[in-house]
């Protein structure tokens, strides 16, 4: 029943984890679109930039020959194309073989104004480009995280409903602190997916390429020259995302442990302190963060060899590609605006590299992350509902147990034969010693669990052929060790029912006496409760619970130990209260004071089990059997005290 641990999670790409993630995306479809089409704008810009950089520098800037087009004897008119009329210091050349011919000085300025004019141009050019690529990324940035921040929501909000839906033995199994981080670093790290990995990873394929082709394009022997060192950093990337797959996996189950242990351990803080165990603990703990620090600091050391490995390739590339291109700029085989232009594809092309890198350790991380929320989605519910529920107003409260059977794990029974049939409106008592199995036929009457074998029927109709939320709805426990959740004393009776109003709550804590404590706080019913209720007593919680039971009007009404834990004049409010609210209402009363189940129609006394005995408390008297032993040995306690 327990979930998988972390370690255990390999896979790297897995398209049916990736199907259930996109149908989450299904409805932001046309906006994961437009982000791809921002993406065409975005890497289309880059990769013009450096290109009408080159035709800057080598068409207006620097040569010391333009090719001109002649619109008429005389005027000139300059040209990006090689034509067959050229302008090399300060003379015409015809392709006719006819003398050079020196220009005339309104020639000269003719031609440098419209040099000036096409520089403004394409500058005016290259800004809006770059202006255009300042645009889409921070668009596309922002459509992304609203894609993940939507996917997110709506699986965060899948997941608890999941795992409120998900039985009480699950939760049993699975730390809370795992579960946490299901909710928590999971989630976010699924969210990085959309953000930093599924459009910007192929923006970075789509740079790398792009500038492979533009540099061929170029100048293919500056462009071997430039790629020569392609294979080596191909080899250390795929080493590097081995390495990286493995450190980062290490660090994440880590992380995991140190969540459980923190989320433990603070639970258990009230234990850790009574019985001064507060330098144990820490020790402890200490082992599990050192864990964590040698797994991250290894995680480290691999980023910090490979980011300056790529450094170290990316400049040899650079420089061997400025001495192969100043050599053959002697030569008069290549112009500065190339050598420029191939400096800035270089650069384009090893900066994504690096990014892609990292972005296959997101990528990874966030693949078992995947994983690992789905496992938890496809985590079956073993209390499954009818497909055509049983449907009444309300329950009679007849409630029979009929050779029920149950163990929490395998050769280990818990319950053997439970026979028992309750008529409305009766009280049943439970009694024997702990861990005979009392709450276990009260979790088992509210379907937390359900029966190995036998059956429960509720009105003569089988348990399993209600709904288990009608099913809880109309019964209501009222349980020895009381959670208050953090919020208010009104928010905790009525459970966040907004339908329950203050009268009716007030009507509820009057009827079991809880109102006199309510009374004397400063707010109220609006008197904050921290979580687990540890500012009130025992016998407050208790009070609580009580009127917490009532005021959803039960058919049936469980007391699980529920005087077990409070002072005398607590337990007369309760009894007090008891003797009413259990009017009309079938009750099942688990208790250790036999005191106060002296008035139930049938008391079943609980061994190894079995129902040992049954019977009202004189009958159960007369046996002189375990409930008589049970009775005499707290009536000489009480004597002594």
């Amino acid at each position: 029943m327990s979930m998988r641990e972390e370690v255990k999670i390999e896979k790297s790409f897995d398209l049916k984890l990736l199907g259930e993630l996109m149908r989450y995306s299904k409805k932001l479809v046309p906006i994961i679109l437009f982000c791809v089409v921002l993406l065409v704008v975005s890497v289309t810009a880059d990769l013009l930039r450096p290109r009408i950089l080159s035709t800057i520098i080598d068409g207006f800037l620097s040569p010391k020959t333009v090719y001109v087009t002649e619109t008429s004897p005389g005027e000139f008119e300059l040209s990006d194309d090689t034509t067959d009329v050229a302008i090399t210091e300060g003379a015409v050349i015809r392709g006719d073989g006819s003398t050079p011919t020196p220009l005339t000085q309104e020639q000269r300025t003719s031609l440098n104004d419209q040099r000036y004019r096409l520089i403004v141009r394409y500058s005016i050019f290259l800004f809006i480009l770059v202006a255009l690529t300042l645009i889409a990324n921070a668009t596309q940035q922002y459509l992304l995280s609203f894609v993940g921040q939507k996917v997110i929501f709506n699986i965060r909000s899948d997941l608890f409903e999941k795992l409120e839906s998900l039985p009480l033995s699950f939760h049993e199994h699975n730390p809370v602190g795992r579960l946490v981080t299901r909710m928590t670093n999971d989630l976010n790290n699924i969210s990085e997916l959309y953000t930093n990995v599924i459009v910007t990873g192929l923006s970075d394929v789509a740079i790398i390429g792009g500038s492979i082709a533009m540099m061929l394009s170029m100048n293919v022997k500056l462009a071997l020259v430039a790629l020569a060192m392609a294979p080596i950093l191909i080899i250390s990337t795929v080493i590097f995302r081995r390495l990286v797959r493995e450190a980062y996996r290490n660090v994440r189950v880590k992380l995991a442990k140190i969540n459980a242990t923190l989320s433990e351990n603070i639970s258990g803080m009230k234990t850790i302190q009574i019985f001064n165990q507060e330098e144990k603990f820490k020790e402890n703990f200490q082992k599990i963060n050192e864990e964590y620090k040698l797994a991250s600091l290894r995680e480290m050391r691999i980023y910090a060899i490979f980011r300056p490995l790529v450094n170290l390739i990316y400049y040899v590339s650079l420089i061997s590609a400025l001495v192969y291109g100043g050599f053959a700029l002697v030569r008069g085989e290549i112009a500065v605006g190339v050598i420029v232009a191939f400096t800035l594809y270089i650069k384009q092309l090893f900066q994504p590299v690096m990014e892609l890198a990292e972005k296959f350790n997101i990528f990874q991380s966030s693949m078992a992350s995947i994983e690992r929320v789905f496992l938890l989605m496809e985590e079956p519910d073993t209390i499954v509902n009818p497909e055509s529920p049983w449907k009444t107003d309300s329950l009679k409260g007849e409630v029979e147990f009929r050779d029920v059977s149950f163990h929490y794990q395998e050769d280990e029974p818990i319950l053997k034969n439970i026979s028992f049939k309750a008529s409305p409106g009766e009280t049943i008592a439970l009694v024997g010693a702990t861990g005979s199995g009392k709450s276990t036929i009260m979790s088992l009457l509210t379907r937390l669990y359900d029966t190995i074998e036998g059956d429960i029927l509720f009105d003569g109709v089988s348990i399993r052929n209600y709904d288990k939320e009608y099913i809880r709805k109309r019964i209501a426990p009222v349980l020895q060790d009381v959670f208050l959740f953090s919020g208010t004393i009104r928010d905790n009776i009525r459970l966040l029912n907004r339908e329950i109003t203050d009268e009716e709550i007030w009507e509820a804590a009057e009827f079991v006496n809880a109102h006199h404590f309510i009374k004397r706080l400063p707010r109220g019913l609006d008197h904050r409760v921290t979580e687990g209720g540890t500012t009130l007593s025992a016998g407050e919680r208790q009070l609580l619970s009580f009127a917490r039971a009532l005021v959803h009007d039960p058919d049936i009404l469980i007391l699980d130990e529920a005087t077990a834990s409070i002072d005398t004049q607590t337990e007369m409010y309760i009894q007090e209260a008891t003797k009413k609210i259990i009017q009309g209402r079938t009750t099942f009363v688990v208790a250790h004071r036999l005191s106060t189940i002296v008035s139930a129609d049938q008391i079943l006394v609980i061994h190894k089990g079995r129902i040992v005995e049954r019977g009202d408390h004189q009958s159960l008297l007369a046996q002189e059997g375990l409930y008589y032993d049970l009775y005499r040995l707290q009536y000489e306690q009480r004597e002594i005290s």
